[in-house]
């Protein structure tokens, strides 16, 4: 394909750049850079990921913008409750426990996932791969 070889980023909006970053930077511990024109760059392991502009009629996205690959998700769940962050809680199908953790089924290969929402109401993840 010729966009196979392409370096890729996302990017979102928010109604807050400074709780963003205080947010991304602070509680997460992600590196973030803020940008001459007023976006946040966000950095993972020295790479730049993308980056989240401040937007005044922002809409917060309805998807999972931004997945975080874990091992021990149930740990990181409640290091991140320590801090104040608050798990959303979904009913069946995906049937999230009393901390917001979604669990596999029993002999399925599916990954256990907790969802949870930053200072705009962006959705993110953790996400666990499960052997």
């Amino acid at each position: 394909m010729m966009l196979g070889n392409s370096p890729a980023f996302y990017s979102f909006s928010t109604n807050d750049i400074t709780k963003s970053k205080d947010f991304y930077e602070g509680l997460l511990g992600l590196k973030v850079k803020t940008h001459e024109m007023g976006m946040l760059r966000v950095f993972i392991q020295g790479k730049e990921i993308g980056i989240i502009y401040p937007k005044e009629n922002h809409v917060p996205a309805t998807f999972t913008v931004l997945n975080f690959e874990v091992t021990g998700i149930e740990e990181k769940v409640d290091a991140l409750i320590a801090k104040g962050i608050v798990f959303e809680q979904y009913p069946a199908p995906l049937q999230t426990d009393e901390k917001g953790i979604c669990w596999p089924p029993q002999g399925t290969d599916r990954p256990a996932i907790a969802w949870f929402k930053d200072p705009g109401g962006n959705i993110l993840s953790l996400i666990e791969e499960r052997p």
